[in-house]
């Protein structure tokens, strides 16, 4: 389905405020070009209660549909919460939306690529090698920008404590790590493998049950 943007305008042809007299116009890109699909005019009113404006944005939720972009010049209150509430992601821009609908579309596909590329990102664990040794790599972390850190991977299983010793694969110890290692009183040793590649061995005196 063709990327939709719902932008709020005014009679000059420029976003205005959610809470001024206007029209919702839903743009559409085909084929690099942008051009408007559907419209509605729209308006708050000047009297109205809570009840009431939230009945005026579920008619403007439905009208939106699968349109899950909204662009005006001000969002505020209950009219941003309702958005929001819907799916809808809320931009405020100035001026004509040709101006920055190409802008719009290049950011949200960059977040949409960057929350694919976390959610398939499959973390690294420990792996238990003998009864209570345990193996983990964090090059990759370290190397690639994954979204995630080494702090993140390990520390919640050296705080847990349940090893005898912990091996861990990196290109740099990190400097946390070596706090840790003092925190939680433990011995370490640390062999060179390669370039780039140190071999990091944690152990302590006995496992926790």
């Amino acid at each position: 389905m063709p990327k939709e943007i719902a932008v709020y305008m005014g009679d000059n042809g420029e976003t205005t405020s959610l809470y001024q007299n206007g029209k919702v116009m839903v743009y559409q890109r085909n084929q690099g070009c942008w051009r408007v699909s559907r419209e509605r005019d729209f308006s708050l009113g000047d009297n109205f209660n809570i009840k009431a404006l939230r009945e005026i944005m579920d008619e403007l939720i439905e009208f939106l549909g699968h349109c899950k972009t909204f662009v005006g010049l001000s969002i505020t209150g209950i009219p941003y919460f309702v958005l929001e509430k819907s799916g809808c992601s809320i931009w405020e821009f100035e001026g004509n939306p040709l101006d920055f609908l190409d802008y719009i579309l290049a950011k949200e596909e960059e977040e949409q690529r960057e929350n694919s590329q976390q959610n398939s990102t499959i973390l690294p664990t420990p792996v238990e090698t003998f009864s209570g040794c345990y193996r983990i790599s964090i090059k990759e972390i370290q190397e690639k920008n994954l979204g995630v850190s080494s702090k993140q991977v390990l520390l919640p299983f050296i705080r847990q404590g349940k090893f005898y010793s912990l091996e861990v694969l990196c290109n740099h110890v990190p400097p946390w790590l070596e706090n840790e290692i003092l925190l939680n009183q433990l011995e370490s040793r640390t062999e060179v493998i390669a370039r780039n590649e140190v071999k990091l061995v944690m152990t302590k005196k006995c496992c926790d049950s």
